[in-house]
């Protein structure tokens, strides 16, 4: 119903926002659970530029748009749609910070952890800001 409107669109990047925090905590927590084991290389999960790509893309349209005369013919424009964009977990297998080959950092994975979840409660907070907005609206 609220698909391609501007709060449909708000609430849907916040929902898929909380849904990558919650990926990453879990991704920081066995970066964690594994700090002391050897050889271990810890993970991370990158979303956010991925999106901003995607949302920038609709906006990028080129001057001059090339016409297709056959369905087989390539665009020269074609915008991401930011539904689509999946989160990734990427190994950082090259650096190691330790004498096992382990490069966990504790204190960075905690420091990671807590800036995840004040990440994550401003999105609530902001979504739950946009329903109170309407709620308005309908009173």
């Amino acid at each position: 119903m609220f698909e391609n409107t501007s709060f449909g669109m708000t609430t849907g990047i916040l929902k898929r926002g909380m849904d990558v925090a919650m990926l990453r905590r879990d991704v920081i927590a066995n970066n964690i659970a594994n700090a002391d084991v050897p050889n271990f290389k810890r993970s991370t999960v990158n979303f956010e530029s991925s999106l901003r790509q995607a949302l920038e893309s609709e906006a990028q349209r080129p001057v001059l748009q090339m016409e297709r005369t056959d369905p087989k013919h390539f665009s020269n424009w074609q915008p991401m749609d930011w539904r689509s964009v999946e989160p990734r977990r990427v190994l950082d297998y090259l650096t190691t910070t330790k004498n096992n080959g382990n490069n966990v950092d504790p204190e960075q994975e905690m420091m990671d952890s807590l800036t995840n979840q004040l990440e994550y409660t401003l999105m609530v907070q902001a979504d739950s800001y946009e329903f109170n907005q309407v709620n308005s609206v309908l009173r």
